[in-house]
């Protein structure tokens, strides 16, 4: 029986030494690869074969959310009709640890007839495609994490990152920002947390509120109403405090007679805010920060509504 928790951490510290000897690789070919996509009117078009395949359609994905069009093309398909994919304009990203496969031998000279930008990310510089290609990225590392240094371990590791290191670069080329972001994530949570406004959620609300001249007992009815665990208390529209839960069992330690006092009287003044056009994600924070569970939402100073913790979790956006 192995030691699980030991094989677990030799593995990982592997592969974190894999990633790190990558640092020291990087050179002009790197850089200039990158300025090659960004200048280009086409798409990354990026190939493989076995693991790097599933790498390279991994690579392919992170592009396409960070704003870089592009394919992927399975480079045994693609010298059987699939290279018709690969457009005029375009950039190609081989990806090949030894470089020497007998696809990769037969796929490079056909891009390179196609005259297209071919960059190759590879173990061995020295090997078909690290020779071939216009720009060759080193992704040599020194062993798998696999114990007999077979299967494809901390080499597709290294492969994976410096795909990301090209996809991040390229999103600061391009001044990718999380607008840009939410639009091509506009599904599931991470979507939601990027364009859900304060509005969307109060949209359908009914406000609670007193007026400061109403009874406490009044604004223990409008609380329970409205079931949002608080109200504002207003002066016409204008905001001048809020009553809680919290408030409410305060002035009943306080008080056995309380039901004539006035809203004003009890509530509390500057309550925390936040405006109807602000991100849902942006009041969760508020909310987490000063530790209460509901906001005063407000417009060019108007009370408007309050949005409460469980409307934003609800909704499935997380801080």
């Amino acid at each position: 029986m192995i030691d699980i928790l030991a094989s677990a951490s030799r593995t990982l510290r592997i592969e974190r030494d894999s990633i790190g000897g990558l640092i020291e690789q990087l050179d002009a070919s790197f850089t200039a690869a990158v300025l090659a996509i960004h200048e280009s009117n086409g798409r990354v078009v990026i190939t493989g074969i076995g693991k790097s395949a599933n790498i390279s359609q991994k690579i392919v994905a992170t592009l396409n959310s960070t704003g870089t069009p592009a394919i992927f093309m399975h480079a045994a398909d693609a010298i059987h009709g699939d290279l018709g994919n690969v457009q005029k304009d375009d950039v190609v990203i081989c990806i090949s640890n030894s470089g020497n496969t007998e696809e990769i031998k037969a796929l490079v000279p056909l891009i390179k007839q196609l005259k297209n930008p071919l960059v190759a990310i590879t173990g061995n510089v020295d090997s078909f495609l690290g020779r071939e290609s216009d720009y060759c990225l080193n992704a040599a590392i020194e062993q798998e994490a696999c114990p007999n240094n077979l299967a494809p371990t901390s080499s597709t590791t290294a492969q994976l990152a410096l795909g990301d290191a090209i996809a991040v670069c390229l999103l600061e080329l391009k001044d990718f920002g999380a607008e840009d972001f939410a639009r091509f994530h506009p599904g599931g949570s991470l979507g939601k947390k990027l364009y859900t406004t304060v509005a969307d959620l109060i949209k359908d609300q009914k406000a609670p509120s007193v007026q400061k001249n109403q009874t406490v007992e009044e604004a223990i009815i409008e609380i329970s109403a409205k079931r949002l665990g608080a109200c504002a208390v207003l002066e016409n529209q204008e905001l001048l405090g809020i009553i809680t839960d919290g408030d409410l069992r305060r002035i009943l330690e306080k008080e056995h007679d309380f039901r004539q006092l006035k809203a004003s009287e009890i509530m509390s003044s500057n309550p925390k805010s936040i405006t109807s056009v602000e991100l849902a994600s942006k009041a969760m924070e508020l909310m987490e920060m000063n530790s209460i569970s509901q906001l005063v939402v407000t417009e060019d100073g108007r009370f408007v509504g309050m949005i409460h913790l469980h409307d934003i979790l609800r909704e499935g956006i997380g801080s």
